[in-house]
């Protein structure tokens, strides 16, 4: 089992590596480094993982499962790790009030009953909750996303409901799909929708395998696991 001091020796190289990449998939597609933030993928990975990577500087974490993210936010707050939650994965309505808890950032929201029950669990709550449209590239909606002109009914009514604020949208390339095909339709769907949404600027977009053509494409987020923390145990 590696120490704590190791895994913190890991993660740093791990972590210089990957913003490496970042900073010359920035320099060669002419934008600045700072443009882009890194959301640390920490999906089968502990607390104690959290809190090293916050401890290196990472100020974002993504979670896409409420059953390990829920505890796994308690645990690294508790040792003084409070980063930008994002969570990532397909949401049921039934898990929405545990991950309004913890959730900074909701990206995977691909329907109008899911913003209704988002604004309603909300309720009153002073700070808006940031949500990204889950935008299906190829349309498949098998894996979650909307596509068409579900895109525009969802994104304005996130727009309009009063706990919720529309950050932009977020999405994954399909596996058969060229990233660079893939990631040039996000950016066309991303300039449609500041047209009409000028604030809603964010674009989650790009993985350990693609975050160079995501950042070619004006992605402003990377969610970064593999490359970050290493191959992961399969899922029980």
């Amino acid at each position: 089992m590696t120490s704590p001091a190791g895994r913190k020796d890991e993660l740093a190289a791990s972590l210089a590596e990957v913003r490496e990449r970042i900073a010359r998939a920035c320099a060669a597609a002419g934008r600045p480094a700072e443009e882009v933030t890194l959301v640390a993928v920490t999906k089968t990975y502990p607390a104690s993982d959290v809190v090293l990577l916050t401890g290196l500087g990472v100020t974002d974490i993504g979670e896409n499962r409420d059953q390990e993210a829920a505890p796994k936010a308690a645990a690294a707050r508790a040792e003084g790790a409070t980063p930008r939650w994002h969570f990532i994965g397909q949401l049921q309505r039934n898990k929405v009030k545990s991950v309004i808890e913890y959730a900074d950032v909701v990206e995977s929201v691909d329907s109008e009953r899911l913003v209704t029950a988002l604004d309603r669990a909300l309720g009153e709550r002073p700070a808006p909750l940031e949500v990204l449209v889950q935008v299906s590239i190829d349309g498949d909606a098998s894996r979650g996303g909307a596509a068409g002109d579900d895109i525009w009914r969802i994104s304005d009514a996130v727009a309009a409901a009063p706990s919720l604020r529309l950050g932009g949208v977020m999405a994954v390339a399909p596996l058969d799909w060229d990233p660079d095909r893939a990631f040039e339709e996000l950016a066309a769907i991303t300039g449609r929708l500041v047209t009409h949404h000028p604030d809603a600027t964010t674009v989650s977009a790009g993985m350990s395998g693609d975050l160079e053509a995501a950042i070619r494409h004006g992605a402003t987020h990377v969610r970064i696991g593999t490359s970050l923390l290493g191959m992961r145990n399969p899922l029980r």
